[in-house]
């Protein structure tokens, strides 16, 4: 029951981690000043990130003290969170999230949104996404490849972060759309600014993702892809990030261009729309696919930790 516990705050953390990195960046370089300020709802989606972060870092610094004290009082006692944070990597990393995402929730209770306001919680995302490296399989590797599997697993959260951040974004601005000839303008221009982005936060995905599972099934471990429990949960997240792919690339490709075509014929527009809406949400889905199968991989052990069957 503690292991499902586990991966259950691991998700809630995934989750508001890549809004409280992703989100504001995009309210920074994907919308105009002026529209990202009008906005009511980033902020309160910004302070549901923090809060979830803030709250689900201290339980899970417990929980996981509670897995390998072996029970919930074990995992309670003063001596087993005192070790935990004075001699592991986990309970530092815990705390650095949960106190820049407490942080990030101070900023934006106490000032007005502003892109000063954005640009410093984007700041504390990073921080906070960056910590997931310490608290999984990038800080477990030693020798000569620690750093560059540290380094590789900081870049796979925040490319990850600003993807899915950025998606979120641009799901409620969609599903909220009121079609009107200045609405449909500023939706095209935000589905228009992620683009550049997008594509260098696919790439970074790529480059990490191949280096991380370097380390963690290795070349000569490939078989293990299909035979072990991780193997095949990353052969899903794999699956589910190519699906993700095509998804991305149909509304980079085919229905924004398609919006700002449909700009003059009401009945057009209406239906690029609700393609947009469609494929977004269908999109986010598979995102939630995936940050539910890394929270589960994030508990086991990778491939090359295992004894292969011969």
């Amino acid at each position: 029951m503690l292991d499902v516990w586990v991966v259950l705050l691991r998700l809630a953390q995934y989750a508001g981690a890549v809004v409280l990195l992703g989100a504001p960046l995009f309210l920074l370089y994907g919308m105009r000043e002026a529209d990202g300020l009008a906005l009511r709802w980033p902020r309160r989606l910004l302070i549901a990130a923090s809060v979830v972060v803030a709250v689900g870092s201290g339980v899970a610094l417990i929980a996981q003290t509670a897995v390998m004290a072996g029970s919930v009082a074990e995992g309670l006692k003063p001596s087993s969170l005192g070790f935990m944070i004075t001699g592991t990597s986990l309970g530092p990393a815990f705390l650095i999230r949960s106190a820049s995402a407490a942080l990030a929730l101070l900023v934006l209770t106490l000032l007005r949104p502003s892109r000063l306001v954005w640009l410093f919680i984007s700041l504390a995302g990073l921080v906070v996404s960056a910590s997931f490296a310490w608290t999984g399989h990038g800080a477990a590797t030693e020798g000569a490849g620690h750093y560059l599997h540290l380094t590789a697993a900081i870049l796979h959260g925040y490319g990850a972060a600003v993807w899915l951040g950025a998606l979120v974004v641009l799901l409620i601005l969609t599903l909220g759309h009121r079609s009107s000839p200045e609405a449909d303008r500023k939706l095209y221009d935000a589905l228009h600014g992620f683009s550049g982005v997008g594509t260098a936060a696919v790439a970074i995905l790529i480059l990490s993702g191949l280096i991380n599972s370097w380390f963690m099934v290795g070349p000569d471990r490939l078989p293990g892809l299909f035979t072990t429990p991780y193997g095949l949960l990353l052969s899903a997240k794999l699956a589910l990030f190519g699906g993700m792919l095509i998804l991305a690339a149909a509304n980079r490709f085919h229905l924004t261009p398609g919006l700002a075509v449909a700009f003059t014929d009401p009945w057009a527009l209406a239906r690029a729309v609700d393609r947009l809406k469609r494929s977004l949400v269908l999109e986010t889905l598979v995102a939630l696919a995936l940050l539910c199968a890394v929270a589960v991989m994030g508990t086991l052990a990778p491939v090359s930790a295992m004894d292969m069957p011969m």
